[in-house]
């Protein structure tokens, strides 16, 4: 581990979430120190990360030899054993790791996960659920939600927002929300998303992308 920078990601877990998360880490540039104690699983990944051991992390002393205390952040990405979850999640904290990622099968982990001292819990199976929920019952093409209570919907104009510019449109008025990017559909398939602007004026199949409350969004996207 001397040779591991500040930037070193950790992740603890290698099955579907952890392996690729630290796969598409490895990808982007990020150093990754990945960690299993499965011996099968460390050796499926041998060729594909430059850094995969085999370990028990709820023992502390395994931490500890593999400099785990030394880097910023880690995640821990532990599937369906709960307890080595909770209980690895807890020696990162009693070791004083500054940025604790945890991935919780359940609202019930995640909140012990959470009192346990984790920086930051993840429910990937639960989240990806109440997106394609969102995408399955309106007209978005894509949905993110970025905080409780506030999300980015990708979606095409309401048949009342076309033709005219955005700064006519008393957008925020009637609808709660604020647009910021728009695709042109005049620019062909392969046209990037551009800043929209008081000036910008949509066409029907402009594809945009629109930011606020959930429940604005949903209006807005299912308005025609």
């Amino acid at each position: 581990m001397a040779d591991f920078k500040d930037e070193t990601v950790v992740v603890i877990g290698l099955g579907r979430f952890g392996g690729a998360l630290a796969m598409e880490l490895s990808s982007l540039g990020t150093n990754v120190l990945a960690i299993d104690n499965d011996r099968k699983i460390v050796q499926s990944f041998a060729g594909e990360l430059p850094h995969v051991v085999t370990a028990d992390t709820t023992d502390v002393d395994a931490l500890r030899q593999l400099g785990v205390p030394d880097v910023h952040r880690v995640v821990v990405a532990i599937g369906t054993d709960i307890e080595a979850s909770i209980m690895t999640t807890s020696l990162l904290v009693d070791l004083n790791v500054p940025d604790i990622w945890a991935k919780a099968i359940s609202r019930q982990h995640g909140t012990i996960l959470q009192r346990v001292g984790a920086h930051h819990v993840v429910l990937p199976e639960h989240d990806m659920g109440e997106r394609v929920a969102h995408l399955l019952t309106g007209r978005m093409l894509d949905y993110v939600e970025v905080d409780a209570d506030y999300a980015m919907a990708k979606t095409k104009p309401p048949h009342d927002m076309v033709g005219i510019p955005l700064h006519e449109s008393r957008l925020r008025a009637r609808y709660g929300v604020t647009i910021v990017s728009v695709k042109k559909e005049t620019d062909g398939p392969d046209a990037a998303f551009g800043y929209a602007t008081p000036d910008t004026v949509l066409m029907y199949g402009d594809l945009i992308l629109v930011v606020g409350a959930i429940r604005d969004v949903e209006r807005f996207a299912n308005a025609n």
